[in-house]
């Protein structure tokens, strides 16, 4: 076993990205308080091809430099767009034929790895803030909450974290 070479890895160029076919998946970050957290979050969409990430509330959007620090350039590649309030992202995303879940611990919150949907079903997610997570009044215009199940003592996992566990987990069912 080795480890693949820069050239091996077949990395698309910033045009072949932009033009490529996207996964319906959205991202949405509600009042990050993170701009190194937002620019995790482009990273991992950037790497599982997602539609784009909708970025709402005091949560901060590109250009920003702590952002462009941990996106390594994704910031510049996967699409995104600001809204001052995310009744405004979700309203463009029902319009959109989107099913908008919160991913938060909650009653009757769907198991990340027992959800089913349709392979074309396009998706979006909410991921809140830091300490607070997602808004109850947000939760409330979902269609349901999705849970990461942990095992462990600390029942919380940074942003950054649970955005690459929730995409994938939503992408690696529609890429198999």
């Amino acid at each position: 076993m080795r480890k693949l070479s820069m050239n091996e890895l077949n990395r698309k160029s910033a045009e072949e990205f932009r033009q490529s076919d996207k996964i319906p998946i959205i991202a949405i970050l509600e009042n990050v308080r993170s701009a190194y957290n937002v620019g995790s979050v482009f990273r991992t969409a950037d790497a599982f091809l997602i539609e784009a990430i909708y970025i709402c509330g005091y949560t901060a959007y590109p250009p920003h430099k702590e952002i462009k620090k941990t996106a390594l350039g994704a910031d510049e590649t996967v699409s995104w767009k600001h809204f001052r309030n995310i009744s405004e992202a979700i309203d463009e995303l029902r319009k959109l034929d989107y099913k908008v879940y919160a991913v938060e611990q909650a009653i009757d919150s769907y198991k990340l790895q027992a959800i089913s949907y349709e392979p074309d079903e396009k998706i979006a997610v909410v991921f809140g803030n830091e300490v607070t997570g997602v808004e109850q009044s947000t939760i409330e215009q979902c269609d349901g909450c999705i849970e990461i199940p942990q095992l462990g003592m600390k029942h919380s996992l940074n942003i950054s974290v649970a955005a690459g566990i929730v995409l994938w987990e939503l992408v690696r069912t529609r890429i198999a």
